[in-house]
């Protein structure tokens, strides 16, 4: 905060003017710093070459991420003990998952040409999180809330990762489509296609168990159940994914046809509490006493 205050000197056309700047509070250097190291580490992944250097950056860009993460989510600088969530901290955890899956499979299967481009989205995801932090949330309203919490944001990360692979998917088909020199030799992105394909159903059903947990969860302990718009849009975005993998084992759905339904549920999921903190948040200006 700035003040400033003016005294009239002895001469009546000067003025003596002090200007303070009250000191940011210890207490927020840590999330801060670490917020600052994971933008610079994204931004010097994003901009280099290099494998090497990239994947060290993103490395460090998601270590200090994770520390930012959890620096936030334990309430560092918060007057009373308590959770500070939203929008943009549920869309950082989300990009910080999908880093973490990234990582572990890039070791297992080649996935080219991808680094760079999460490293700018993940670098988006923490600048808007540290815009708007969102609102605080002393207490859960029931022992079963943050374990709803917790597989909400794997769904979302899962269901990310599930988006990832089908933009792949897309682009390797594409390229075929394209005729390119040495496409039907080469495997698409270093990874062959059905493999690629297979990538991403198993993900998509891997988000469609932790969201039907999640939904179950937060109908046992939600008294009453509420159909307000975050449950809604998470029970139609159930219904796709379950019509989507229902429609792939029988029918054997692929291509345009498969990547459309998972664009479309992945949409009416992220309405479902990304785009309702959003509204709440940002358009209106209002927050929950509680994490809903």
């Amino acid at each position: 905060m700035r003040r400033a205050g003016c005294a009239r000197a002895q001469d009546p056309r000067h003025y003596t003017c002090r200007m303070s700047l009250s000191p940011v509070a210890p207490t927020l250097i840590p999330l801060a710093a670490s917020s600052a190291i994971a933008l610079a580490a994204y931004a010097v992944a994003a901009l280099r070459r290099e494998p090497r250097r990239v994947a060290l950056a993103l490395g460090i860009g998601w270590g200090a991420h994770a520390l930012a993460l959890g620096l936030h989510a334990v309430g560092v600088g918060e007057p009373s003990p308590g959770t500070r969530f939203g929008f943009a901290p549920a869309l950082s955890v989300t990009l910080w998952l999908v880093l973490a899956v990234y990582a572990v499979e890039s070791r297992f299967v080649p996935i080219a040409g991808v680094a760079r481009w999460l490293a700018v989205v993940a670098a988006g995801a923490v600048g808007l999180a540290l815009a708007f932090p969102g609102e605080l949330h002393p207490q859960a309203g029931s022992p079963w809330a943050p374990l709803h919490w917790v597989l909400g944001i794997a769904s979302y990360g899962l269901f990310g990762v599930a988006l990832l692979h089908a933009a792949l998917l897309q682009r390797a088909e594409r390229r075929l489509r394209e005729h390119a020199p040495g496409a039907a030799s080469v495997p698409p992105l270093g990874l062959p296609l059905l493999g690629l394909e297979k990538l991403t159903f198993r993900f998509v059903a891997a988000g469609f168990v932790v969201l039907s947990a999640t939904l179950v969860l937060g109908w046992w302990f939600s008294s009453p159940w509420h159909w307000d718009h975050k449950t809604v849009f998470s029970v139609l975005a159930w219904a796709v994914f379950a019509g989507l993998l229902a429609g792939r084992r029988a029918f054997g759905w692929r291509g345009r046809l498969a990547t459309r339904w998972l664009y479309v549920g992945a949409g009416l999921l992220l309405l479902a509490y990304v785009g309702s903190r959003f509204v709440l948040e940002v358009l209106l200006h209002r927050g929950g006493a509680a994490v809903s």
